[in-house]
């Protein structure tokens, strides 16, 4: 899954991804392409960040998020 965010013109991602491995990764690129990963082995604790930087994101004064559903 995906999510475009949208400011003054600028666009983050961010993405949440199965590992082959077994678990997720949750990963942020923003406009400048810096990408911030964080890894996660279970589906609630990533449910709960994903949260978390969503609402950081929003506070950030991002609109959004477009793309999947949350």
């Amino acid at each position: 899954m995906f999510w475009w965010f949208e400011r003054a013109g600028s666009y983050l991602r961010c993405e949440v991804l199965p590992l082959t491995t077994g678990g997720y990764e949750l990963r942020r690129v923003d406009p400048d392409g810096a990408e911030h990963v964080e890894h996660f082995h279970d589906v609630d604790h990533l449910s709960k960040r994903q949260d978390a930087v969503m609402d950081e994101i929003a506070r950030d004064g991002w609109a959004g998020p477009y793309g999947a559903p949350r």
